[in-house]
Protein backbone atom coordinates (compact mmCIF):
# COMPACT_ATOMS: atom_id res chain seq x y z
CA UNK A 1 0.00 0.00 0.00
CA UNK A 2 1.77 3.74 -0.48
CA UNK A 3 2.78 5.26 2.63
CA UNK A 4 -0.31 7.32 4.74
CA UNK A 5 1.14 10.95 3.80
CA UNK A 6 3.70 11.28 1.67
CA UNK A 7 4.66 14.83 3.18
CA UNK A 8 5.21 12.96 6.90
CA UNK A 9 7.29 10.41 4.71
CA UNK A 10 9.89 13.46 2.93
CA UNK A 11 9.60 15.47 6.61
CA UNK A 12 11.06 12.24 7.94
CA UNK A 13 13.92 10.92 5.70
CA UNK A 14 15.54 14.62 6.04
CA UNK A 15 15.12 14.53 9.87
CA UNK A 16 16.95 11.06 9.66
CA UNK A 17 19.58 12.88 7.05
CA UNK A 18 19.96 15.68 8.75
CA UNK A 19 20.56 14.01 12.21
CA UNK A 20 22.68 11.01 10.67
CA UNK A 21 25.47 13.64 10.51
CA UNK A 22 25.35 13.76 14.31
CA UNK A 23 25.33 10.14 14.76
CA UNK A 24 28.11 9.53 12.21
CA UNK A 25 30.55 12.20 13.00
CA UNK A 26 29.61 12.79 16.33
CA UNK A 27 30.60 9.46 17.14
CA UNK A 28 33.85 10.60 17.30
CA UNK A 29 33.42 12.68 20.42
CA UNK A 30 35.70 15.50 18.60
CA UNK A 31 35.82 17.99 16.32
CA UNK A 32 38.51 17.03 14.17
CA UNK A 33 39.82 15.81 10.68
CA UNK A 34 38.65 12.76 10.93
CA UNK A 35 35.23 13.54 12.29
CA UNK A 36 34.75 16.38 9.02
CA UNK A 37 35.15 13.52 6.77
CA UNK A 38 32.52 11.49 8.57
CA UNK A 39 30.21 13.87 8.01
CA UNK A 40 31.50 14.89 4.26
CA UNK A 41 30.76 11.06 3.17
CA UNK A 42 27.47 10.88 5.06
CA UNK A 43 26.37 13.44 2.97
CA UNK A 44 28.14 11.97 -0.20
CA UNK A 45 26.57 8.52 0.04
CA UNK A 46 23.57 9.77 1.25
CA UNK A 47 22.98 11.69 -1.78
CA UNK A 48 24.30 9.07 -4.26
CA UNK A 49 22.21 6.05 -3.22
CA UNK A 50 19.07 8.42 -3.14
CA UNK A 51 20.13 9.45 -6.83
CA UNK A 52 21.25 5.68 -7.40
CA UNK A 53 17.68 4.28 -6.50
CA UNK A 54 15.74 6.90 -8.25
CA UNK A 55 17.77 6.42 -11.76
CA UNK A 56 17.21 2.30 -10.63
CA UNK A 57 13.46 2.97 -10.00
CA UNK A 58 13.49 5.44 -13.59
CA UNK A 59 14.88 2.48 -15.15
CA UNK A 60 13.07 -0.47 -14.39
CA UNK A 61 9.38 1.42 -13.74
CA UNK A 62 9.73 3.88 -16.56
CA UNK A 63 9.12 6.69 -13.47
CA UNK A 64 11.30 7.85 -10.45
CA UNK A 65 8.99 8.57 -7.08
CA UNK A 66 9.74 10.81 -4.46
CA UNK A 67 8.91 7.85 -2.18
CA UNK A 68 12.24 5.89 -3.42
CA UNK A 69 14.47 9.03 -3.34
CA UNK A 70 13.49 8.72 0.66
CA UNK A 71 14.18 5.34 0.58
CA UNK A 72 17.41 5.77 -1.42
CA UNK A 73 18.91 8.20 0.84
CA UNK A 74 18.06 6.18 4.03
CA UNK A 75 19.88 3.05 2.11
CA UNK A 76 23.04 5.56 2.13
CA UNK A 77 22.76 6.33 5.22
CA UNK A 78 22.56 3.08 6.59
CA UNK A 79 25.24 2.08 4.50
CA UNK A 80 27.52 4.96 5.09
CA UNK A 81 27.42 4.38 8.95
CA UNK A 82 29.86 1.55 9.17
CA UNK A 83 32.15 3.32 6.79
CA UNK A 84 32.31 6.93 7.90
CA UNK A 85 35.50 7.19 9.92
CA UNK A 86 36.98 4.70 7.67
CA UNK A 87 36.19 6.15 4.12
CA UNK A 88 37.41 8.64 1.83
CA UNK A 89 35.06 10.44 -1.16
CA UNK A 90 35.51 7.96 -3.53
CA UNK A 91 34.24 4.66 -1.23
CA UNK A 92 31.80 7.04 -0.28
CA UNK A 93 30.65 7.09 -3.82
CA UNK A 94 30.92 3.87 -4.76
CA UNK A 95 29.43 2.68 -1.62
CA UNK A 96 25.93 4.88 -2.22
CA UNK A 97 26.18 3.56 -5.57
CA UNK A 98 26.09 0.20 -4.33
CA UNK A 99 23.44 0.63 -1.65
CA UNK A 100 21.05 2.57 -3.90
CA UNK A 101 20.83 -0.06 -6.54
CA UNK A 102 21.10 -3.46 -4.60
CA UNK A 103 18.68 -2.12 -1.67
CA UNK A 104 16.21 -0.93 -4.75
CA UNK A 105 16.65 -4.77 -5.86
CA UNK A 106 16.08 -6.50 -2.19
CA UNK A 107 12.84 -4.24 -1.91
CA UNK A 108 11.28 -4.09 -4.62
CA UNK A 109 12.13 -7.98 -6.79
CA UNK A 110 13.86 -9.90 -3.95
CA UNK A 111 10.79 -8.92 -1.49
CA UNK A 112 8.66 -10.00 -4.75
CA UNK A 113 10.24 -13.25 -5.27
CA UNK A 114 9.85 -14.40 -1.84
CA UNK A 115 6.81 -12.93 -0.95
CA UNK A 116 7.93 -12.08 2.64
CA UNK A 117 5.85 -9.23 4.79
CA UNK A 118 8.08 -6.10 5.14
CA UNK A 119 6.16 -3.28 4.92
CA UNK A 120 9.09 -0.20 6.03
CA UNK A 121 11.10 -2.64 3.77
CA UNK A 122 13.89 -2.99 6.73
CA UNK A 123 15.49 -5.88 5.58
CA UNK A 124 15.76 -4.39 1.53
CA UNK A 125 17.24 -1.08 3.30
CA UNK A 126 18.57 -1.57 6.79
CA UNK A 127 19.92 -5.09 6.22
CA UNK A 128 21.01 -5.15 3.03
CA UNK A 129 22.47 -1.44 3.11
CA UNK A 130 24.42 -2.40 6.08
CA UNK A 131 25.50 -5.58 4.93
CA UNK A 132 26.76 -3.31 1.74
CA UNK A 133 28.54 -0.98 3.59
CA UNK A 134 30.08 -3.03 6.49
CA UNK A 135 31.78 -5.00 3.29
CA UNK A 136 32.98 -1.93 1.74
CA UNK A 137 34.16 -0.39 4.11
CA UNK A 138 36.72 -3.79 4.19
CA UNK A 139 37.87 -2.70 0.88
CA UNK A 140 37.78 1.15 0.72
CA UNK A 141 39.14 1.65 3.99
CA UNK A 142 41.69 4.61 4.17
CA UNK A 143 44.49 4.08 6.70
CA UNK A 144 45.60 7.81 6.52
CA UNK A 145 41.54 8.45 7.63
CA UNK A 146 41.01 5.67 9.97
CA UNK A 147 44.41 4.86 11.68
CA UNK A 148 44.03 0.85 10.76
CA UNK A 149 44.55 -1.54 7.94
CA UNK A 150 40.92 -2.73 6.26
CA UNK A 151 40.70 -6.32 5.94
CA UNK A 152 37.63 -7.69 3.94
CA UNK A 153 37.32 -10.58 5.59
CA UNK A 154 37.08 -9.50 8.88
CA UNK A 155 34.59 -7.07 7.88
CA UNK A 156 32.81 -10.29 6.66
CA UNK A 157 33.19 -12.14 9.75
CA UNK A 158 31.78 -9.33 11.64
CA UNK A 159 28.45 -9.66 8.89
CA UNK A 160 28.20 -13.24 9.22
CA UNK A 161 28.28 -13.09 13.27
CA UNK A 162 25.88 -10.14 13.40
CA UNK A 163 23.28 -11.76 10.98
CA UNK A 164 23.60 -14.86 13.18
CA UNK A 165 23.06 -12.90 16.45
CA UNK A 166 20.25 -10.70 15.11
CA UNK A 167 18.54 -13.51 13.46
CA UNK A 168 18.69 -15.84 15.95
CA UNK A 169 17.50 -13.69 18.54
CA UNK A 170 14.60 -11.87 16.89
CA UNK A 171 13.35 -15.59 15.41
CA UNK A 172 13.12 -16.06 19.56
CA UNK A 173 11.44 -12.71 20.41
CA UNK A 174 9.34 -13.12 17.51
CA UNK A 175 8.05 -16.32 18.79
CA UNK A 176 7.01 -15.29 22.13
CA UNK A 177 5.16 -12.06 20.73
CA UNK A 178 3.53 -14.67 18.45
CA UNK A 179 2.76 -17.07 20.90
CA UNK A 180 1.10 -14.17 23.36
CA UNK A 181 -0.65 -11.16 21.56
CA UNK A 182 -0.10 -12.43 18.30
CA UNK A 183 2.45 -10.83 14.91
CA UNK A 184 -0.29 -10.01 13.05
CA UNK A 185 -3.34 -7.82 12.67
CA UNK A 186 -6.86 -8.88 10.40
CA UNK A 187 -6.83 -8.04 6.49
CA UNK A 188 -9.90 -5.81 7.05
CA UNK A 189 -7.71 -4.30 10.19
CA UNK A 190 -4.81 -3.40 7.86
CA UNK A 191 -6.71 -1.65 5.29
CA UNK A 192 -8.21 0.75 7.59
CA UNK A 193 -4.65 1.61 9.11
CA UNK A 194 -3.89 0.80 12.13
CA UNK A 195 -4.08 4.21 13.95
CA UNK A 196 -7.82 3.63 14.04
CA UNK A 197 -8.17 -0.33 14.33
CA UNK A 198 -5.67 -0.40 17.17
CA UNK A 199 -5.55 2.81 19.05
CA UNK A 200 -8.88 4.79 17.16
CA UNK A 201 -6.95 7.73 16.30
CA UNK A 202 -7.02 9.36 12.77
CA UNK A 203 -4.07 11.51 11.23
CA UNK A 204 -4.84 13.49 8.57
Amino acid sequence: MPPHNLTFTVTGAALLWVGWFGFNAGSAVAADGRAGMAMTVTQLATATAALAWMSSEWMVKGKASVLGIASGAVAGLVAITPASGFVGVTGAFVIGIAAGVLCFIAATSVKKMFGYDDSLDAFGVHCIGGIVGALLTGVFNVKDISGVDGSLLTQFYGVLATLLISGVGSFIILKVIDLTIGLRVTEEEEREGLDLSLHGERVE
